[in-house]
């Protein structure tokens, strides 16, 4: 069994294909988006309804508000239309202002712009996004 390190969780986990994906968007999130390590958090649990959900990846504001999902894919997952469903369910509980998808081989990243989101074109860093809340 592989593992790999989550700096986030703090312990080495089973280095599944979408574990490796999410590891590596850690580190996109921290090198290229700027986001302080201590502003994310991987595998946070929430409830919609009475069903009990999963975030792979959420990044938070200086208030520690949730600012942006991601939901991370295995490469060889398509980033279709359930995906995006599944994404929108969960910000009907976190409330996010950017929903990121990735499976490793394509990045979507969309913003909240009066009331809906829309892709992004171009990608902001950490504080980019902090002010476009």
């Amino acid at each position: 069994m592989n593992l790999i390190w989550d700096p986030l969780r703090r312990k080495e986990v089973t280095a599944t294909p979408e574990e490796q994906v999410r590891q590596w968007f850690i580190l996109q999130l921290q090198e290229v988006f700027k986001v302080p390590l201590h502003m994310m958090k991987s595998e946070v649990g929430f409830k919609f309804g009475d069903k009990q959900y999963r975030a792979d990846i959420l990044v938070y504001d200086k208030e520690l508000r949730p600012l942006a999902v991601v939901e991370c894919k295995r490469p060889s997952v398509p980033l279709d239309a359930a995906v995006v469903e599944q994404s929108m369910r969960y910000n009907s509980v976190l409330g996010v202002h950017y929903i990121i998808l990735t499976n490793g081989n394509l990045t979507y990243l969309y913003k909240l712009k009066d009331g809906i989101f829309v892709p992004c074109d171009s990608v902001p860093d950490y504080n980019e996004m902090l002010c476009r809340q």
